[in-house]
């Protein structure tokens, strides 16, 4: 199953001209606020009617010249930043509106953890709950396709750390391609498998995350502290002292982390948060120093963006000064050390 999206249009304070194609699983929408990342969205979901291009899912053409599928049929489920739940309905009629039939009630519910709330109304629910009955509405309607449109965006942190391993399941679990539409990298990186980055109506970037957040070329569209690189490993151990140790292609992290045992990790490490050496330092208080090598530089003002690469072809991303990296002599090839001073736990599950 996949999503194939080709759109030009014209807006009055600026144009969407991008095309891409969505493999099956969840592809961001990534980018600032006034990217473009919605009108996307809302062209493949029928609620905008592009100037020229074309909409395909899973081999149906639902826009192109003289083809136009209306938003009803195209079988796709969109959820909101609010709910929009109807205030009068109970949860079970409301997740039931405009389903062809009961039959994956009892599943979606299930995955979703909203059977317990089925008899009560939206005006009872916490936000959290009130977008998990949403989400469930248009799972409910057996769609080609979900769209989520900052469904976190209205909540805050305390009900975002509740929904998001629900959102996790579904990824894990649906069998349809998502769209999930964000400006929040922590979101992108827990719950994307391909990330469409995305800036001034253009496609600046596409792929999986680990390739995208870890392109210099890149970091101008991404903001200061989006790039980086996107580290998957397995929790080893967990000391007493509180730290945790993380098996990474890159070597073991050793990180102050509370998390247990067998549980895999996705780590999020910034560029600006790595330091170069060029010799293995001293006498640190930082706990991890790895052996790497440079692959290549990019200047960008006062700054370089240094790709590195460790324990083989795990992609490390360092921002240092152009002063420093003519001190340290770097060029690709160059062997060094890099310093982590921090790494942020984005996903475990």
């Amino acid at each position: 199953m996949s999503l194939d999206v080709a759109l030009r249009h014209r807006f009055p304070a600026a144009d969407l001209d991008l095309a891409f194609t969505a493999p099956p699983g969840v592809t961001a929408l990534f980018g600032p606020s006034g990217a473009g990342k919605t009108s996307v969205a809302n062209a493949v979901a029928g609620l905008l009617r592009p100037d020229a291009g074309h909409v395909r899912l899973n081999g149906r053409t639902l826009f192109e010249d003289g083809t136009w599928t209306p938003p009803h049929l195209r079988r796709v489920g969109y959820v909101f930043q609010e709910a929009r739940l109807f205030p009068h309905l109970t949860v079970r009629r409301n997740l039931l509106y405009g389903a062809p039939d009961d039959r994956g009630l009892a599943h979606i519910a299930d995955l979703l953890d909203i059977a317990p709330l089925l008899p009560r109304r939206p005006a009872n629910l916490s936000g959290g709950e009130r977008q998990r009955v949403a989400i469930g509405r248009a799972l409910l309607q057996a769609p080609d396709l979900l769209i989520l449109d900052e469904p976190l965006s209205a909540l805050d942190a305390a009900r975002k750390d509740d929904i998001l391993p629900y959102l996790e399941r579904l990824a894990a679990e649906a069998s349809i391609p998502m769209l999930y539409v964000s400006h929040s990298l922590a979101e992108v990186i827990r719950l994307a498998s391909h990330v469409a980055l995305i800036a001034n109506g253009r496609l600046a970037g596409f792929g999986r995350p680990e390739d995208v957040f870890s392109d210099p070329l890149l970091a101008a569209h991404l903001g200061p502290r989006a790039a980086g690189a996107v580290v998957s490993g397995d929790v080893t151990a967990q000391d007493p002292d509180g730290l945790a140790v993380i098996a990474t292609p890159m070597g073991d992290l050793v990180l102050p982390l509370p998390v247990a045992v067998g549980q895999p990790a996705r780590l999020r490490i910034m560029a600006e948060d790595v330091i170069i050496a060029r010799a293995r330092p001293e006498g640190l208080s930082a706990l991890n120093v790895l052996p790497a090598r440079v692959l290549d530089l990019h200047a960008q003002g006062a700054t370089v963006m240094v790709r590195l690469t460790c324990g083989g072809d795990q992609l490390l991303l360092a921002r240092i000064t152009r002063r420093s990296a003519t001190a340290l002599d770097l060029a690709p090839g160059t062997p060094v050390h890099a310093i982590l001073k921090s790494a942020a736990l984005v996903v475990q599950s």
